[in-house]
């Protein structure tokens, strides 16, 4: 046997030794092991997975069963009495983990019978085995060799699985005292921070189980809604100087309390006790960290409990965005820092309270507030989240929105689960810096981690948008199934219905089916400008130039009369469609807007409009010139695809020598584009 493999066999032997020690021990699990042998409990759940193929507790676990059905032979113990001797707290669990383990219930084992035994006595037909050919000794060691070797090299070639999910429900303050509550709930988001920051977890945002305190639940239902495998509840007290939790926590798919433990500390403990909570859950469903992130969970925000006294009610008052609790929690903060200067999240939280006292304003009065306590923050702590945000904040109250960035990302990469983040992010590459890649990766980042955060209506705007940056980026399956979500969650949205007549047209390319969808749409509401012109456009693909001048009649009739300047770029279709019908001067009209248009257009975009701008005024080897300088861009929108083939301004264009090469090279680069996406977001378990 190689000496590795012989290595293997006494460490095991040697943590089946510890086990056995302490087998009666409830509460004996991966960590206890790991301090007992004296290994970090990520290095204990690598060699323990490498040596055996299973993971510490599964481990722990079959040795407790074993012994059980050892014990059960005897008769000489209930199962019952058993369940507890091998450290069982539960006799249900117990009896479901042995019928998992053997393949029957403990109460129903044969006296003599090996589990072996008892699968070969209940096969009806015996079977005739082949004897296996007798190998020398090198030979058949050599052949256990060769597949472990391939055993273990076809585990640790399959994809990385995706990060364990939990959710932290909000605690119940147990006391009579509803003043105290500010420090539950503290305890509750210290530990949902903690979570927040391992990146093998995917942790739901407090706003998304913020709705089931008062809408309580059962179990198996928040789960499903919230998509987790695990739930962590919690209630607590504080009394006197001392706080008392109790802390459970629950395998979604089974309902059942895997774990729970009570805590009693002093006040003054505060901060040991949301580390250790943090520790003990992680613990538990085996989630491996990172030095880093062990550093992180056990750091403490401030040494002074009285400042993290006021900074918790100012936290408490800081999720309610209405100036007078921003400005209370504001007093709170600076009473905070006062009494430890070197608090940077009270500092964090200052510039973030004076960022949402001014959001939506177009006066801007405490922008230098943020970025002076920003600064503070990041002085005291540059590798906090908060203080992060809060820089990030400044730039985006100064509209340097490409600034902002960096500063998010960075915080991201310190809290992987940060929904606050990743909403600024979503915002930022949806109206400021558009980027269907990004845009698309944060928003359904965004909806792992907040899924249940917002009202009906809100949610059904939010699936929308995703299901429109998918369609844009050519994933149509799962815009359709975002879409018909978010016609559940707001049945009456026009822009979800017409949208989905879209992507049903990018499956089928069936313009008269689109027709319909989209005059139905619009009989609903005659003044949606934004159907108007969709429909304008599909007759103009049609070549129905009557019915799109009508169409576009009605749209420029609503724009003018709402004062309204948008989609600049139909003006070359609006024109096109008149030089058809005869009308020279109300073409040359909207020939010379978009051509004013264009001139300022600083987007990937501009050199397609060019080609359209001359394909219309008759010259389209110019316009062909620039549509191939066109199609050396890489990350433009799917529609761009198929609209150049059905637009009848191009028809010359697609004459011209060298069109089907130029053509061939776009749906090239937005396959690749679209590929590379679409590795990119199942290696994050997006899609």
């Amino acid at each position: 046997m190689p000496a590795s493999n012989f290595r293997d066999t006494e460490f095991l032997a040697r943590l089946r030794q510890i086990v056995e020690e302490q087998l009666s021990n409830e509460q004996f699990g991966v960590s206890e092991l790991a301090d007992k042998i004296g290994m970090s409990r990520s290095n204990l759940l690598r060699k323990v997975s490498k040596a055996s193929g299973l993971s510490v507790s599964q481990f722990i676990r079959n040795i407790r069963l074993e012994h059980a059905a050892e014990m059960l032979k005897t008769e000489t113990y209930t199962v019952s009495e058993i369940s507890y001797k091998v450290g069982f707290g539960s006799v249900s669990y117990f009896i479901k983990c042995f019928r998992e383990h053997f393949g029957y219930p403990p109460g129903s084992m044969p006296e003599s019978s090996t589990p072996e035994e008892i699968e070969e006595e209940s096969d009806p037909k015996p079977v005739k085995r082949k004897k296996l050919p007798v190998l020398p000794v090198t030979l058949f060691f050599l052949a256990l060799i060769i597949v472990a070797v391939i055993f273990v090299f076809q585990r640790n070639t399959k994809n990385k699985l995706p990060p364990k999910s939990i959710a932290v429900l909000p605690f119940i303050n147990d006391s009579n005292d509803s003043t105290n509550i500010y420090i539950i709930n503290g305890i509750m988001e210290s530990t949902l921070n903690k979570l927040q920051a391992v990146e093998d977890l995917r942790v739901i945002s407090r706003t998304s189980v913020e709705k089931y305190r008062m809408q309580p639940k059962t179990i198996p239902e928040i789960a499903k809604e919230l998509n987790v495998g695990y739930l962590v509840e919690g209630s607590g007290q504080k009394i006197g100087d001392r706080i008392l939790l109790n802390i459970q926590l629950i395998e979604a798919t089974s309902d059942s309390h895997i774990w729970s433990r009570q805590y009693e500390r002093e006040i003054s403990d505060i901060f040991a006790l949301q580390s250790e909570i943090a520790k003990n859950i992680t613990d538990e469903i085996e989630v491996i960290l990172t030095p880093e992130e062990q550093e992180r969970m056990e750091k403490a925000p401030t040494g002074n409990v009285a400042a993290y006294d006021e900074f918790l009610k100012g936290l408490d008052l800081l999720r309610i965005l209405q100036p007078e609790n921003l400005w209370a929690a504001i007093g709170h903060f600076h009473k905070a820092f006062e009494l430890d200067e070197n608090f940077a999240r009270a500092y964090a939280g200052t510039a973030m309270a004076f960022y949402f006292l001014e959001a939506n304003k177009t006066m801007r009065e405490y922008t230098d507030s943020i970025n002076y306590y920003a600064d503070q923050a990041l002085f005291h702590d540059s590798k906090l989240p908060q203080s992060l945000i809060a820089k990030a904040l400044f730039y985006m109250a100064h509209n340097e929105y490409e600034l902002a960035v960096p500063y998010f990302e960075k915080a991201l990469d310190y809290n992987p689960n940060y929904d606050l983040v990743l909403y600024f992010m979503v915002d930022l590459y949806a109206k400021y810096i558009p980027d269907t890649e990004k845009y698309l990766e944060y928003a359904l980042r965004g909806l792992q981690v907040d899924p249940a955060a917002f009202d009906s209506i809100t949610n059904g705007v939010n699936y929308l948008h995703i299901s429109n940056a998918l369609v844009q980026a050519g994933f149509k399956e799962q815009a359709l199934k975002y879409v018909n979500k978010s016609m559940v969650y707001w049945s009456g949205n026009l822009y979800s219905e017409y949208l989905k007549a879209y992507i049903i047209f990018a499956e089928n390319g069936d313009l008269n089916q689109l027709r319909k969808s989209l005059t139905a749409a619009l009989e609903k509401d005659t003044n949606r400008l934004d159907i108007a012109q969709e429909l304008a456009k599909i007759c103009y693909f049609q070549r129905d130039y009557q019915a799109a001048y009508d169409y576009y009649q009605h749209y420029l009739s609503i724009k003018k009369a709402a004062g309204l300047d948008i989609y600049p770029q139909e003006d070359i279709k609006i024109a096109y469609t008149c030089l058809q019908l005869g009308k020279k001067e109300e073409a040359e009209k909207f020939l010379e807007a978009f051509k004013n248009y264009t001139v300022n257009d600083d987007s990937i975009y501009k050199n397609l409009n060019l080609c359209m701008y001359y394909a219309a005024t008759g010259d389209p080897k110019k316009a062909y010139s620039y549509l191939e300088l066109f199609s050396h861009e890489e990350q433009f929108y799917y529609w761009t695809i198929p609209f150049i083939q059905l637009d009848p301004a191009l028809d010359d264009v697609r004459k011209e020598r060298g069109y089907r090469r130029t053509f061939s090279r776009l749906e090239t680069n937005f396959n690749n584009f679209h590929n590379r996406l679409k590795a990119t977001l199942k290696e994050m378990y997006l899609i």
